[in-house]
């Protein structure tokens, strides 16, 4: 344990240097805002154990909050990242679906297309119409008898 004792007054000479400025100077922390400079106090005795400690403590619970930070930073990313790729697994999942379909679909368009037989600018669904020519040439038909050989002989035939 260090102790040091500091005179309750300062010496003549140095009280004339210390006329022009301040007599205690302010320290500006950037880094902590309620971080300020230790006061010593004038005639008593300083425990510089006491002083280490409390800037070890300081410094312990700046670490701690700065890991817990980074701890906490790394967990939202981590969550990020498997957000990010399930997102991806799914849109390429539905990507090989539609592609499925896709190849499906023209594969049942070839077949009905091969099955298909083209006679022209209509394929024909029903019976044909017929046209006038070809009613007419049914009903002469129809009205001719037929001559029945079986039963003639061969003298009536020639």
């Amino acid at each position: 344990m260090f102790i040091l004792y500091y005179p309750s007054c300062l010496s003549a000479d140095a009280e004339e240097e210390n006329d022009g400025e301040e007599s205690k100077p302010k320290l500006k922390s950037g880094f902590l805002p309620g971080l300020t400079a230790p006061k010593i106090p004038d005639g008593e005795k300083v425990d510089f154990d006491d002083i280490h400690r409390k800037r070890m403590e300081k410094d312990l619970n700046e670490l701690q909050t700065l890991i817990e930070a980074h701890f906490e930073k790394r967990k939202k990313e981590e969550e990020e990242l498997i957000s990010l790729t399930e997102r991806i697994e799914e849109k390429a999942r539905k990507e090989e679906e539609e592609a499925k379909k896709k190849a499906d679909d023209d594969a049942r368009k070839k077949m009905i297309l091969a099955n298909l037989s083209f006679t022209g600018y209509k394929t024909q669904t029903g019976p044909k119409r017929q046209t006038e020519r070809e009613k007419k040439k049914k009903i002469l038909n129809d009205r001719r008898k037929e001559l029945n050989i079986d039963h003639m002989k061969e003298e009536k035939l020639r």
